[in-house]
């Protein structure tokens, strides 16, 4: 039987693509009514049934046209986050891939960019560049935008 009698959050996953210069791929958000106009990763929703590391490959895939080896994806932190309301994102970082990257949703993306991960763009969303540092110091979950996280 299925629990209903604890809230449930949103799962997503977030893909740090890194190429061989170690740049990291953001897309300008557009058309969701979600950061329109921002710098953020491939990344979307873990659909009912689906593994994380599965909507990686598929979201990167619908996202950028490119094909990740989920065995070369590296699992690299959690986020607890308070957005407009508390979520849990999961990221991954992929240095290799099959193809280009290239925009194929048009509708909910306008540009994509190669930046340094260690000088995000000013634009980018507020809690990607916490998520790289997180990454990058191997700390596995940040609890963001909530009050006692800020101590």
């Amino acid at each position: 039987m299925f629990d209903t009698k604890h809230d449930r959050y949103p799962l997503a996953v977030h893909v740090f693509l890194l190429d061989r210069h170690g740049r990291v791929l953001l897309m300008r958000r557009a058309g969701s009514g979600y950061a329109d106009g921002q710098l953020g990763l491939p990344a979307g929703h873990v659909d009912l049934g689906e593994t994380p590391t599965g909507c990686a490959v598929r979201e990167v895939a619908e996202e950028v046209g490119i094909i990740l080896d989920p065995g070369r994806l590296r699992a690299c932190g959690t986020m607890f986050r308070r957005s407009l309301e508390p979520r849990v994102d999961l990221f991954f970082t992929a240095s290799e891939w099959d193809g280009e990257p290239r925009i194929r949703e048009p509708h909910k993306c306008s540009e994509l960019v190669w930046a340094d991960p260690d000088a995000l763009p000013d634009d980018a969303l507020d809690f990607l560049a916490q998520a790289w540092a997180d990454a990058r110091t191997g700390r596995i979950l940040r609890e963001y935008g909530f009050e006692h996280s800020r101590k």
